[in-house]
């Protein structure tokens, strides 16, 4: 990325003054969606009782910072989301917002976001989520994504940490059980994104990414998603056995995990030709079985937080 192109002030296409739509847009909404839920999640199976207003401001205050990050990812990544079919119609690429925009607003956000978290809740809270906006932009976004097809393994840190924060804010302290959490989205996201990579084709070689796809290819890929999600199931499951498990996460873990094991399995079998004879069904439909399976485990362990009070959650 060309200082140039870092300071341009207006893009190709610019059609004017942005919109509030255009700038929400930056905040990856669908994105922040994940980081709301399980950062609620970590809040409320904290083993503490946290006043609602307060409740609310952190993960107000999450959100915001979730949605900074993504804004400065969107500054950095502009040149490649102009390349990549997925990211052509993003706010900067598409010229409605300028560089310099996305980039002032994300910074905005940021220490707002940061400041806000900590005096309407804990100073271990606002660092974790500091530390979460500075690991996703400066390490993920800078370094690892242009650099090694790790990016997606290590990056994934980022997106784990919501839960923490949530927990965090509830407690002032991080323990095994939020730490359990942030595994559980870590281990995730790498099966998660390289099944998007696997039928997203051309996408990251035009934009010269390198996604595993690229450089160890497309077979080494279908290996990697098994191997992760073998071991994601381990830890899934395992988590029923810790004090914000219990029998109705578990049964939801077991039943999620051996679909999405086989969902697994059955992208390892099949080779490009398979692949390309259906348009990627085995694929698309693991990507979309990814986005419900984080979301039903983080509603398990909320609802066995919720049911704890009557005797029916828990151990």
């Amino acid at each position: 990325m060309s200082d140039a192109s870092l300071n341009t002030t207006k893009v190709q296409g610019f059609e004017g003054e942005a919109t509030f739509g255009d700038f929400f847009a930056l905040l990856k909404p669908r994105v922040m969606t994940l980081v709301v839920f399980t950062a609620f999640v970590g809040l409320i199976a904290a083993p503490v009782s946290v006043h609602p207003v307060v409740g609310f401001a952190a993960i107000l205050f999450i959100a915001v910072g979730g949605g900074a990050s993504g804004a400065l990812n969107m500054w950095w990544d502009a040149d490649i989301d102009s390349v990549m079919k997925r990211t052509a119609k993003r706010p900067i690429p598409a010229g409605k917002v300028t560089r310099d925009e996305a980039f002032a607003f994300g910074m905005a956000l940021s220490g707002f976001s940061v400041v806000m978290l900590g005096l309407a809740t804990n100073l271990l809270a606002a660092g974790l989520l500091a530390f979460t906006i500075f690991f996703y932009i400066v390490i993920y976004t800078m370094w690892l994504k242009r650099w090694t097809p790790q990016n997606i393994v290590i990056g994934g840190a980022a997106g784990a940490f919501p839960p923490m924060i949530g927990w965090a804010a509830a407690t002032g302290s991080v323990s095994i059980e939020a730490v359990l959490m942030f595994c559980l989205t870590f281990m995730w996201t790498p099966p998660h994104f390289w099944a998007l990579a696997l039928f997203t084709k051309m996408d990251y070689d035009n934009a010269q990414v390198p996604m595993l796809t690229v450089t160890h290819g497309r077979r080494s890929t279908r290996v990697h998603i098994l191997v992760y999600t073998v071991l994601l199931a381990a830890l899934a499951i395992g988590l029923g056995f810790t004090s914000v498990g219990g029998p109705l996460y578990l049964a939801i873990a077991v039943v999620l995990n051996l679909n999405f094991l086989k969902g697994a399995v059955d992208i390892w079998r099949r080779d490009e030709a398979a692949s390309e004879a259906d348009k990627y069904l085995a694929e698309r439909k693991f990507f979309k079985a990814s986005l419900l399976y984080l979301f039903a485990h983080f509603g398990a362990i909320a609802a066995e937080a919720l049911l704890a009070p009557y005797g029916l959650g828990g151990w």
